[in-house]
């Protein structure tokens, strides 16, 4: 075994992982590395359910609060960021804690990002001011044209994840499928994945209640303080554009927030077969603290 160690703990949204990567991170002495893709902006904080200002001064976070939603995010950026903080940290440390829900960030510190090459602003910005005007279909036509070899095997619901299909391929002329080796890279550390598992209803019920909390903390202020910057991606956000749609009239509050709530249980069904996916990932109830610090403890270091 190498000398040095990852915990890695995963799972859907509102199942608990910030509560158990506190728990270990606090037995294991040790920062944790926040693996969210949204949590990392600092004009972002209700409705991106980031740790209490309390959690975050019993543990040390990185990538929480470290960028702003000027800032272009995404997983080959997280993968640099995080590889480098966990160097820094083995400097002192054996082990340390990463906790997330999003899983290409989590894969791009795990195992690597192909090389894609860089794609210029105005190609982008031409993309999501068309994206903005047109609409998903308009989208989904595009690369559907353009790409059919990322169309057939893509997210064909995912904005981002087609917008960044149909700049590599304008700028490149190539699908970005040749891009992805699909090779895995090896670290200089241990990994071990722990992930979190509630019965479907439990978890929905969770999620529901979460929603109604954050509307309760001000959530809808909080997304009035960033309507005039709605267009930008990291605000293109479950919890933000539902009510950026009631402030522009399209729908009623309590219609938007019965969406926000239906939109994040589609994306935590989404998050779990994601995870469910990977064969190395040990899988625990949330509540089963014991049986996941016996786990922690046998192993090898």
């Amino acid at each position: 075994m190498l000398p040095h160690t990852v915990i890695v703990i995963v799972g859907p949204t509102a199942v608990g992982k910030t509560s158990l990567a506190i728990h270990l991170a606090k037995k294991c002495d040790t920062p944790i590395i926040s693996a969210d893709s949204r949590q990392c902006f600092n004009e972002m904080n209700i409705g991106v359910a980031k740790p209490t200002l309390q959690q975050l001064e019993e543990v040390k976070h990185y990538f929480i609060n470290s960028h702003s939603i000027h800032d272009e995010v995404n997983a080959a950026v997280f993968e640099e960021y995080a590889l480098a903080k966990a160097k820094d940290i083995f400097i002192t440390k054996n082990t340390t804690i990463m906790v997330g829900g999003t899983g290409l960030y989590i894969e791009a510190f795990c195992e690597g990002m192909d090389e894609i090459p860089k794609i210029s602003p105005e190609v982008r910005e031409a993309i999501i001011q068309s994206f903005e005007q047109k609409g998903l279909e308009w989208l989904q036509s595009e690369v559907q044209e353009k790409d059919p070899e990322y169309f057939a095997t893509g997210e064909q619901h995912n904005p981002q994840r087609l917008m960044r299909a149909l700049e590599v391929v304008l700028s490149t002329g190539r699908s970005i499928r040749s891009f992805q080796s699909n090779i895995k890279k090896e670290r200089p550390f241990n990994i071990v994945k722990i992930g979190l598992q509630l019965p479907r209803e439990i978890l929905y019920s969770q999620i529901n209640t979460r929603v109604d909390e954050m509307m309760n903390d001000g959530l809808l202020e909080e997304a009035s303080s960033l309507f005039s910057q709605r267009n930008l991606n990291a605000l293109q956000t479950v919890g933000y554009s539902e009510l950026f749609e009631y402030m522009e009239g399209k729908t009623t509050l309590e219609k938007a927030t019965e969406l926000i709530k239906q939109n994040t249980r589609r994306y935590a069904k989404r998050q779990i077969t994601w995870f469910s996916r990977d064969a190395a990932i040990q899988w625990f109830a949330p509540t089963n603290i014991s049986n996941i610090e016996d786990y922690v403890s046998n192993i090898p270091r």
